[in-house]
Protein backbone atom coordinates (compact mmCIF):
# COMPACT_ATOMS: atom_id res chain seq x y z
CA UNK A 1 0.00 0.00 0.00
CA UNK A 2 1.41 3.37 -0.99
CA UNK A 3 -1.56 5.63 -0.35
CA UNK A 4 -3.89 6.62 2.46
CA UNK A 5 -6.77 7.28 0.07
CA UNK A 6 -10.05 6.54 1.77
CA UNK A 7 -8.40 5.86 5.14
CA UNK A 8 -9.63 7.61 8.28
CA UNK A 9 -7.08 9.14 10.61
CA UNK A 10 -7.78 10.40 14.14
CA UNK A 11 -4.98 12.84 14.97
CA UNK A 12 -4.64 14.54 18.34
CA UNK A 13 -3.26 18.05 18.58
CA UNK A 14 -3.55 18.48 14.82
CA UNK A 15 -4.50 22.14 14.69
CA UNK A 16 -0.87 23.10 14.07
CA UNK A 17 2.72 21.85 13.89
CA UNK A 18 3.61 18.24 13.26
CA UNK A 19 0.05 17.02 13.73
CA UNK A 20 -1.23 19.37 11.06
CA UNK A 21 1.61 18.41 8.70
CA UNK A 22 0.71 14.71 9.08
CA UNK A 23 -2.94 15.59 8.45
CA UNK A 24 -2.13 17.50 5.26
CA UNK A 25 0.14 14.75 3.93
CA UNK A 26 -2.68 12.24 4.39
CA UNK A 27 -5.16 14.68 2.87
CA UNK A 28 -3.12 14.86 -0.34
CA UNK A 29 -3.85 11.15 -0.73
CA UNK A 30 -7.57 11.75 -0.24
CA UNK A 31 -7.80 10.59 3.36
CA UNK A 32 -10.43 11.44 5.96
CA UNK A 33 -8.86 13.30 8.87
CA UNK A 34 -10.37 13.98 12.28
CA UNK A 35 -8.66 16.99 13.83
CA UNK A 36 -8.98 16.42 17.57
CA UNK A 37 -7.65 19.40 19.53
CA UNK A 38 -8.63 22.12 21.98
CA UNK A 39 -7.97 25.17 19.80
CA UNK A 40 -11.28 26.60 18.59
CA UNK A 41 -10.42 30.30 18.40
CA UNK A 42 -7.30 31.94 16.95
CA UNK A 43 -4.46 32.71 19.36
CA UNK A 44 -1.78 35.19 18.23
CA UNK A 45 0.89 33.18 20.05
CA UNK A 46 -0.30 29.82 18.74
CA UNK A 47 -1.75 30.15 15.25
CA UNK A 48 -4.18 27.55 13.95
CA UNK A 49 -7.47 26.11 15.11
CA UNK A 50 -9.36 22.88 14.54
CA UNK A 51 -11.47 24.76 11.99
CA UNK A 52 -8.55 26.19 10.00
CA UNK A 53 -6.88 22.77 10.06
CA UNK A 54 -10.00 20.98 8.80
CA UNK A 55 -10.36 23.57 6.05
CA UNK A 56 -6.73 23.05 5.05
CA UNK A 57 -7.34 19.30 4.91
CA UNK A 58 -10.29 19.87 2.59
CA UNK A 59 -8.26 22.18 0.36
CA UNK A 60 -5.47 19.57 0.18
CA UNK A 61 -7.87 16.96 -1.19
CA UNK A 62 -9.02 15.16 1.94
CA UNK A 63 -12.10 15.35 4.13
CA UNK A 64 -11.51 17.20 7.37
CA UNK A 65 -13.55 16.97 10.56
CA UNK A 66 -13.01 19.59 13.27
CA UNK A 67 -13.47 18.13 16.75
CA UNK A 68 -13.06 20.13 19.93
CA UNK A 69 -11.42 17.62 22.23
CA UNK A 70 -9.39 17.84 25.41
CA UNK A 71 -7.66 14.46 25.55
CA UNK A 72 -7.47 14.72 29.33
CA UNK A 73 -11.25 14.28 29.42
CA UNK A 74 -12.64 10.79 28.89
CA UNK A 75 -16.03 12.07 27.73
CA UNK A 76 -14.41 14.41 25.19
CA UNK A 77 -12.39 11.59 23.67
CA UNK A 78 -15.35 9.22 23.55
CA UNK A 79 -17.49 11.86 21.84
CA UNK A 80 -14.76 12.73 19.32
CA UNK A 81 -14.19 9.08 18.41
CA UNK A 82 -17.95 8.53 18.04
CA UNK A 83 -18.26 11.60 15.81
CA UNK A 84 -15.40 10.35 13.63
CA UNK A 85 -17.02 6.94 13.21
CA UNK A 86 -20.37 8.57 12.46
CA UNK A 87 -18.81 10.80 9.81
CA UNK A 88 -16.48 8.31 8.12
CA UNK A 89 -17.67 4.84 9.08
CA UNK A 90 -14.68 3.77 11.15
CA UNK A 91 -11.10 4.57 12.15
CA UNK A 92 -8.02 3.13 10.45
CA UNK A 93 -5.25 5.12 12.10
CA UNK A 94 -4.64 6.86 15.42
CA UNK A 95 -1.83 9.39 15.61
CA UNK A 96 -0.98 10.37 19.18
CA UNK A 97 0.61 13.72 18.50
CA UNK A 98 -0.72 15.94 21.31
CA UNK A 99 1.90 16.66 23.95
CA UNK A 100 2.64 19.16 26.71
CA UNK A 101 6.20 20.36 27.39
CA UNK A 102 8.01 22.08 30.28
CA UNK A 103 11.80 21.90 30.17
CA UNK A 104 12.65 22.93 33.72
CA UNK A 105 14.20 21.26 36.73
CA UNK A 106 12.35 19.88 39.71
CA UNK A 107 12.41 23.06 41.80
CA UNK A 108 11.11 25.10 38.86
CA UNK A 109 8.25 22.78 37.91
CA UNK A 110 4.86 23.76 39.35
CA UNK A 111 2.75 20.72 40.13
CA UNK A 112 0.01 22.02 37.86
CA UNK A 113 2.47 21.87 34.98
CA UNK A 114 3.71 18.43 36.07
CA UNK A 115 0.15 17.11 36.21
CA UNK A 116 -0.72 18.62 32.83
CA UNK A 117 2.18 16.82 31.15
CA UNK A 118 1.31 13.46 32.66
CA UNK A 119 -2.38 13.84 31.79
CA UNK A 120 -1.82 14.91 28.19
CA UNK A 121 1.20 12.85 27.22
CA UNK A 122 1.05 9.35 28.67
CA UNK A 123 -2.51 9.24 29.95
CA UNK A 124 -3.90 10.99 26.87
CA UNK A 125 -2.15 8.57 24.52
CA UNK A 126 -3.50 5.61 26.50
CA UNK A 127 -7.02 7.04 26.60
CA UNK A 128 -7.13 7.77 22.87
CA UNK A 129 -5.84 4.30 22.08
CA UNK A 130 -8.40 2.74 24.39
CA UNK A 131 -11.21 4.65 22.67
CA UNK A 132 -10.01 3.97 19.11
CA UNK A 133 -8.99 0.33 19.44
CA UNK A 134 -12.47 -1.19 19.13
CA UNK A 135 -12.64 0.45 15.69
CA UNK A 136 -9.00 -0.15 14.78
CA UNK A 137 -9.46 -3.86 15.42
CA UNK A 138 -12.10 -3.88 12.69
CA UNK A 139 -9.92 -1.98 10.18
CA UNK A 140 -8.07 -3.81 7.41
CA UNK A 141 -4.66 -2.23 8.11
CA UNK A 142 -4.77 -0.54 11.51
CA UNK A 143 -2.00 1.65 12.90
CA UNK A 144 -1.31 3.53 16.10
CA UNK A 145 1.58 5.95 15.68
CA UNK A 146 2.75 7.88 18.75
CA UNK A 147 5.23 10.73 18.59
CA UNK A 148 7.56 9.57 21.32
CA UNK A 149 11.28 8.85 21.69
CA UNK A 150 13.08 5.54 22.02
CA UNK A 151 12.79 4.66 25.72
CA UNK A 152 15.86 5.45 27.79
CA UNK A 153 16.80 5.31 31.48
CA UNK A 154 19.97 7.36 30.97
CA UNK A 155 20.04 9.98 33.76
CA UNK A 156 21.30 12.63 31.34
CA UNK A 157 17.80 12.77 29.84
CA UNK A 158 16.07 12.74 33.21
CA UNK A 159 18.07 15.09 35.42
CA UNK A 160 17.42 18.38 33.54
CA UNK A 161 13.62 18.01 33.33
CA UNK A 162 12.37 14.96 35.19
CA UNK A 163 8.70 15.91 34.84
CA UNK A 164 8.81 16.24 31.05
CA UNK A 165 10.99 13.19 30.54
CA UNK A 166 8.63 11.11 32.67
CA UNK A 167 5.66 12.29 30.62
CA UNK A 168 7.35 11.77 27.26
CA UNK A 169 8.89 8.42 28.14
CA UNK A 170 5.46 7.52 29.48
CA UNK A 171 4.21 7.73 25.90
CA UNK A 172 7.03 5.39 24.90
CA UNK A 173 6.14 2.86 27.59
CA UNK A 174 2.46 3.03 26.61
CA UNK A 175 3.61 2.22 23.07
CA UNK A 176 5.56 -0.81 24.32
CA UNK A 177 2.54 -2.09 26.22
CA UNK A 178 0.04 -1.56 23.43
CA UNK A 179 2.40 -3.13 20.90
CA UNK A 180 2.75 -6.20 23.08
CA UNK A 181 -1.00 -6.47 23.61
CA UNK A 182 -2.34 -5.57 20.17
CA UNK A 183 0.55 -6.22 17.80
CA UNK A 184 -0.31 -9.95 17.80
CA UNK A 185 -3.87 -8.95 16.88
CA UNK A 186 -2.71 -7.17 13.74
CA UNK A 187 -2.47 -3.57 14.95
CA UNK A 188 0.80 -1.81 14.13
CA UNK A 189 1.76 0.16 17.25
CA UNK A 190 4.94 2.19 16.85
CA UNK A 191 6.73 5.36 17.92
CA UNK A 192 8.22 8.07 15.72
CA UNK A 193 10.76 10.70 16.76
CA UNK A 194 12.78 13.32 14.85
CA UNK A 195 16.55 13.24 14.51
CA UNK A 196 16.74 17.02 14.74
CA UNK A 197 14.64 19.75 16.25
CA UNK A 198 11.44 20.43 14.34
CA UNK A 199 10.45 24.04 13.76
CA UNK A 200 7.21 24.24 15.72
CA UNK A 201 5.96 26.54 18.46
CA UNK A 202 7.43 24.12 21.00
CA UNK A 203 10.87 25.50 20.15
CA UNK A 204 9.89 28.60 22.10
CA UNK A 205 10.23 26.43 25.22
CA UNK A 206 13.91 25.72 24.52
CA UNK A 207 16.35 28.55 25.32
CA UNK A 208 19.11 29.29 22.84
CA UNK A 209 17.56 27.77 19.75
CA UNK A 210 15.57 29.15 16.85
CA UNK A 211 13.49 27.72 14.03
CA UNK A 212 16.58 27.92 11.83
CA UNK A 213 18.21 25.18 13.90
CA UNK A 214 15.47 22.74 12.95
CA UNK A 215 13.74 21.08 10.06
CA UNK A 216 10.22 21.65 8.79
CA UNK A 217 7.39 19.50 10.19
CA UNK A 218 7.04 18.06 6.69
CA UNK A 219 9.90 15.64 7.38
CA UNK A 220 7.88 14.04 10.18
CA UNK A 221 4.78 14.01 8.00
CA UNK A 222 6.61 12.26 5.17
CA UNK A 223 8.12 9.73 7.57
CA UNK A 224 4.71 9.11 9.13
CA UNK A 225 3.24 8.55 5.67
CA UNK A 226 5.84 5.88 4.95
CA UNK A 227 5.02 4.14 8.23
CA UNK A 228 1.25 4.37 7.94
CA UNK A 229 1.19 2.93 4.42
CA UNK A 230 3.09 -0.18 5.52
CA UNK A 231 1.39 -3.49 6.13
CA UNK A 232 0.37 -3.44 9.77
CA UNK A 233 0.65 -7.18 10.49
CA UNK A 234 4.03 -7.98 12.02
CA UNK A 235 5.10 -4.33 12.16
CA UNK A 236 4.80 -3.29 15.79
CA UNK A 237 6.81 -2.23 18.83
CA UNK A 238 9.36 -0.16 16.94
CA UNK A 239 10.76 3.25 17.80
CA UNK A 240 11.50 4.84 14.46
CA UNK A 241 13.56 7.94 13.63
CA UNK A 242 12.39 10.20 10.81
CA UNK A 243 15.58 10.26 8.71
CA UNK A 244 16.04 6.49 9.01
CA UNK A 245 12.47 5.87 7.88
CA UNK A 246 12.99 8.09 4.84
CA UNK A 247 16.37 6.56 4.03
CA UNK A 248 14.80 3.11 4.03
CA UNK A 249 12.22 4.48 1.60
CA UNK A 250 14.99 5.80 -0.67
CA UNK A 251 14.96 9.44 0.43
CA UNK A 252 18.46 10.48 1.48
CA UNK A 253 18.63 14.15 0.44
CA UNK A 254 17.00 15.95 3.36
CA UNK A 255 18.28 19.42 2.52
CA UNK A 256 14.84 20.56 1.42
CA UNK A 257 13.51 20.15 4.95
CA UNK A 258 15.99 22.59 6.51
CA UNK A 259 14.45 25.88 7.64
CA UNK A 260 17.75 27.75 7.24
CA UNK A 261 20.52 25.78 5.49
CA UNK A 262 23.06 28.31 6.77
CA UNK A 263 22.42 27.38 10.40
CA UNK A 264 23.47 24.16 12.11
CA UNK A 265 20.83 21.55 12.81
CA UNK A 266 20.42 20.79 16.51
CA UNK A 267 19.65 17.23 17.60
CA UNK A 268 16.36 16.63 19.32
CA UNK A 269 16.13 15.45 22.91
CA UNK A 270 16.56 11.82 23.91
CA UNK A 271 18.84 10.84 21.00
CA UNK A 272 22.56 10.17 21.37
Amino acid sequence: MTTLAGKTLFITGASRGIGLAIALRAARDGANVAIAAKSTVPNPKLPGTIHSAAEAVNEAGGRGLALKCDIREEDDVAAAVAATVDAFGGIDILVNNASAIWLRGTLDTPMKRFDLMQQVNARGSFLCAQACLPHLLQAPNPHILTLCPPPSLDPKWWAPHTGYTLAKMGMSFVTIGLAGEFGPRGVAVNGLWPRTLIATDALNMIPGVSAGNGRAPAIMADAAHVILTRKAAGFSGRFLIDDEVLAEAGVTDLSGYAIDPAQPLFPDLFLD
